[in-house]
């Protein structure tokens, strides 16, 4: 057939084969659907996407559903905002639904199908722009963009983490910071590409997105051709899976994604998750104004608050806010790697503990150091809860995969990120409101943050005590020998009993070791260079901070 070589069975590695070539494929599809996070660099331009210097405004009068399908005024940035709500709750929901299908397709099908939705629905929101109709973008980037974003953000875990059994945290956190690192690479690029297709009568932005399309597709099909499986029964040379154990939670046996819902660990990692985002993902959505209303002049070393600051200081200590978001992105990206590579030493459990209590003293000592004036001590402990925001993500696959087994893995860890798209909702509506409710009460704007941190503190108590709550699997929830046979046939994996496929013992060894080294480094600098560029161009960013 035309597209065999979609089929899992034509991914299982060959003698030669080095393991390293899976992270830089799956960093490729994770780097390009990470612009996801970058998506606000096109909020302004498209707001005057026909007025081009000025935003021509609705009439009054102008209904909501007028609005979308007009054609003679501009999108308020309010409407555009629903995209980026849209992408996560998709991205929870088509994860959850398709993560089972993804286990036996295998990860280059689903790389292939994640790649055609996120680019197509760049395509679609480029003819949406032309055409001016906001439709045209929630339905391409928002709908079929956000089942890209879920197939292409699972597509790797169960992967890795079968290539890496022995270092479980620092396989899955080498990819997830990809797709936080997307937006460091897409913003500016973005930004670069609108003002050389900038012209008197176009903003630039639908070219921009074919550009983008074309781009992410080449990279994330050459990620998703890059997949490779390891064959049924192998494992590291010299490497010995750990025994299971109480204190390890690490079992070898195996959970069908059918039961987890009725599996009470399931339910108490989706709400560690949820809590640890929710309360993470609070702090990210009011970074820059709760800098600048905090603090106020005294960024700029005058001692005056933030409503008695002149127009040009305001958009000064702006620049300094935008200084501390491209800040806490680092830390969100760093933290992904560094805490899902420390909770292989750790144990998973371990590390979460450390998430929620550390972050709640931080998050109670935000009040405090601002109340006290010290800017370093409230930038550092932001910068600290964001790096444990992303850690959270990128060492809850380890986790899954220590308590459930790594048969579906891929497709559990589909359902448990419906706790972020929960988390979306819940972290920015609770901060939000507290936000405007307090302002509302007449509270200064220094101050109107504080009772918001400890209810984000509460959340992480509450997710504390959830992570403690954790317990191996009972047996009763492990598949049989028989069931697991035919779940593995059923994903197409060849059995290391049957002699026409199987592999000797000495080729079996050489799977995952070896290979070209010019190929490895090629797949590395193609992955690494977009990312230092745009790690660069954030410091140069935040270097204002420390002037």
């Amino acid at each position: 057939m035309a597209f065999d070589f979609l089929q899992k069975e034509h991914t299982i590695a060959k003698p030669g084969f080095n393991r390293w070539l899976v992270p830089p494929a799956a960093l490729a599809i994770h780097l390009c659907i990470g612009m996801a996070y970058g998506f606000s660099v096109f909020w302004l331009p498209l707001s005057r996407a026909l007025g081009i210097k000025e935003s021509i405004a609705c009439a009054p009068d102008t209904g909501f559903f007028a609005q979308v399908f007009s054609t003679t005024c501009d999108w308020k940035i309010s409407m555009l905002g629903w995209m980026y709500t849209m992408f996560f709750v998709l991205l929870g929901i088509s994860a959850a639904i398709w993560g089972g299908w993804l286990e036996r397709a295998g990860p280059r099908k689903a790389g292939v199908v994640s790649a055609l939705c996120w680019c197509g629905g760049l395509l679609i929101s480029a003819l949406g722009v032309y055409t001016h109709q906001i439709w045209l973008m929630w339905l391409g980037s928002g709908v079929i963009g956000g089942i890209g974003l879920g197939l292409g953000y699972i597509s790797p875990v169960s992967t890795l983490i079968k290539w890496f059994p022995d270092r479980r945290g620092m396989a899955t956190g080498m990819a997830i910071m990809g797709f936080g690192g997307g937006a460091l690479v897409g913003s500016p690029l973005a930004d670069k590409l609108m003002k050389h297709f900038a012209t008197p009568t176009s903003v630039g932005v639908w070219e921009t997105f074919v550009a983008m399309a074309v781009i992410y597709f080449v990279f994330m099909m050459a990620g998703a051709l890059g997949y490779r499986v390891p064959p049924s029964g192998w494992k590291p040379a010299g490497w010995t899976p750990p025994a299971t154990t109480n204190s390890t939670m690490i079992t070898q046996n195996h959970v069908h994604v059918s039961k987890v819902w009725g599996i009470p660990q399931f339910w108490l990692v989706w709400l560690v998750l949820c809590l640890n985002v929710s309360a993470g993902i609070g702090v990210i959505g009011i970074s820059s104004p709760m800098l600048q209303e905090v603090f106020g002049g005294h960024l700029l070393g005058v001692n005056v608050g933030f409503s008695d600051l002149s127009i040009e200081q305001k958009a000064a200590i702006a620049a300094i806010a935008a200084g501390f978001t491209g800040l806490i992105s680092l830390f969100n990206i760093g933290g992904r790697f560094v805490w899902a590579s420390c909770s292989d030493f750790f144990g998973r459990k371990m590390t979460y503990v450390i998430f929620f209590v550390l972050g709640f003293i931080l998050y109670v000592s935000l009040p405090w150091s601002a109340k006290a004036g010290s800017i370093a001590l409230f930038v550092g402990a932001v910068c600290i809860i964001l790096s444990m925001y992303g850690g959270g993500f990128s060492t809850v696959p380890a986790y899954l995969a220590d308590l459930f087994g790594t048969q579906m893995v891929g497709a559990i860890h589909g359902r448990l990120l419906t706790a972020w798209a929960t988390a979306g909702i819940l972290g920015p509506v609770v901060v939000n409101y507290m936000r405007e409710y307090q302002l509302s009460l007449g509270m200064p704007r220094e101050q109107v943050y504080n009772t918001t941190m400890y209810i984000l503190a509460g959340m992480l108590v509450v997710g504390l005590i959830c992570n403690l709550l954790v317990r191996p699997v009972a047996a009763k929830h492990f598949m049989t020998p028989e069931e697991l046979a035919r779940e593995k046939q059923l994903a197409h994996e060849k059995s290391s009993s049957d002699n026409t496929t199987s592999l000797s013992p000495t080729d079996m060894a050489l799977v995952g070791r070896g290979g070209n080294p010019a190929l490895i480094g090629a797949a590395w600098l193609a992955v690494g260079i977009p990312l230092i560029w745009g790690i660069s161009l954030t410091l140069q960013k935040t270097a204002v901070l420390f002037r």
